[in-house]
């Protein structure tokens, strides 16, 4: 077995230690919330439990704002996740990024295995694009970027983070509704849950200002528009002719398009409706000058943003490194 294997292996075993020794790993689907602290830093995020269970994917045909690619409306089942109870903010997004802010705000030297992990390129470009960091959800990472930084979670905390599937993402938004949204259908009621359009006043706010949604979501609709696993296949719905479809999750190793959810705070109403499907696109890279394109960046995408989850059983120790090692290619 070679070295990075087993440090991997090592990991794993950690993760099922802590996961028993702590206690959050239980039967069926009674998990508990948690703090997940990144450790010499005194910084943590939120995770709160998801419950394993059925739901009608995609919308319903008497949805007047559903598209061809949201249909038809299908039964889905999923293991139980956690879930960041908020988007991921630059607070901890920029520790990642930048490897001096890290040790200038870590409490002792930082271990070999992640100080020598491959980061983001420095944004020559302010990426908050003057709407500021504090407590804001960081933005315009690629998908790349944004699985990158689940590996550099996973490196600091031994915890397999990773981004959510489309399914699993439509799932925890609706928290157990079949309405429009999870609230109901009544779009009046979408300011007191969401930062958009109408509120918003052009620009990201900071987390957790809204009320969330039933299973401790806050802004799950609005403010960015968040990272799936998925790529994007317009007929995915179509091609899905099982009864009930298990844990699905679309794979393609094209660069475009991949699946964003949730709508953002430039975005009318019907695009936060949880069934909504947005690709990605290479023109949000249309102004940067390198050739080829940044693997890390999107300078025209500020709505794009990204949460974590966390699923019940780890995968294996391949499954990981093939997960966070795959090689993006060349942009164009």
């Amino acid at each position: 077995m070679n070295t990075r294997i087993s440090y991997f292996a090592g990991i794993l075993a950690l993760i099922s230690f802590f996961a028993v020794s702590v206690g959050f790993i239980k039967k069926n689907n009674d998990l508990d919330p948690y703090q997940q602290e990144i450790p010499g830093t005194g910084l943590s995020f939120e995770m709160v439990p998801i419950p394993g269970g059925v739901f009608r994917m995609g919308s319903p045909e008497s949805d007047q704002h559903a598209s061809e690619d949201e249909q038809p409306q299908h039964e889905v089942k999923l293991d139980p996740f956690w879930m960041g109870a908020y988007e991921v903010t630059w607070d901890l997004f920029e520790l990642f990024l930048d490897k001096n802010f890290e040790e200038a705000s870590s409490s002792g030297p930082l271990p070999s295995h992640v100080d020598g992990l491959t980061r983001p390129s420095i944004p020559y470009l302010d990426m908050t694009f003057g709407m500021g960091k504090e407590s804001k959800p960081a933005i315009a990472m690629t998908q790349y970027g944004a699985i990158q930084f689940c590996r550099w979670l996973y490196l600091k905390t031994g915890i397999f983070y990773r981004l959510p599937s489309e399914a699993e993402w439509e799932y925890a938004s609706r928290a157990g509704s079949s309405m429009t949204y999870f609230f109901g259908d009544d779009v009046q009621e979408l300011d007191k849950y969401a930062w958009y359009a109408e509120n918003s006043n052009g620009e990201t706010q900071k987390v957790g200002q809204k009320e969330p949604n039933p299973w401790g979501l806050y802004d799950i609709l609005g403010n960015v528009q968040e990272w799936t696993a998925d790529h994007y296949q317009p007929e995915a719905y179509k091609e899905r002719s099982a009864a009930v479809v298990e844990n699905p999750w679309v794979t393609d190793d094209e660069l475009y398009p991949k699946v964003l959810k949730g709508g953002n705070y430039e975005s009318p109403a019907e695009d936060l409706r949880p069934a909504n499907r947005v690709a990605s696109d290479p023109e949000w890279k249309r102004i940067d000058p390198q050739i080829p394109k940044s693997q890390w960046w999107f300078p025209e995408a500020p709505f794009v943003g990204m949460r974590v989850v966390r699923p019940v059983n780890p995968p294996s120790e391949e499954e990981i490194e093939a997960y966070f090692g795959k090689v993006p290619m060349e942009d164009y």
